[in-house]
């Protein structure tokens, strides 16, 4: 598996673990940075667990849950944005990022699916 997706993802966890912080003490938002927490950690755990999926159906399966959970984090980054807790530039950057995770796992998920059609 490509490392590049591992690393990403990470760094992306680690960016979303700080905006949470930044949300819930600075800005006293806690419900909608809890949602965005949670689904921007779990692209980089899901990740993680495709490393070692028991087949390709389960690596398919792991990184198809990592796209959606990537998908809804771009959904709470721009709630988060549109209820003017993220400012524009705040929100540029991390939706930015979580655009080219999408990418990166619409790609991995439309290759793995080619190759499994193949076998």
């Amino acid at each position: 598996m490509e490392n590049g997706i591992a690393d990403k993802s990470l760094r992306f966890a680690i960016r979303t673990v700080k905006l949470y912080q930044y949300l819930s003490e600075q800005k006293k938002e806690f419900v909608l940075s809890k949602q965005f927490l949670r689904s921007g950690t779990a692209i980089g755990a899901l990740v993680r667990e495709a490393e070692h999926a028991q087949s390709k159906a389960d690596f398919l399966n792991k990184m198809n849950i990592a796209l959606k959970e990537a998908n809804e984090t771009l959904y709470w980054v721009i709630l988060l944005r549109e209820t003017a807790y993220l400012s524009e530039d705040e929100f540029q950057s991390i939706h930015n990022d979580a655009e080219e995770l999408v990418k990166i796992l619409v790609s991995i998920v439309k290759t793995t699916k080619q190759k499994l059609n193949r076998i």
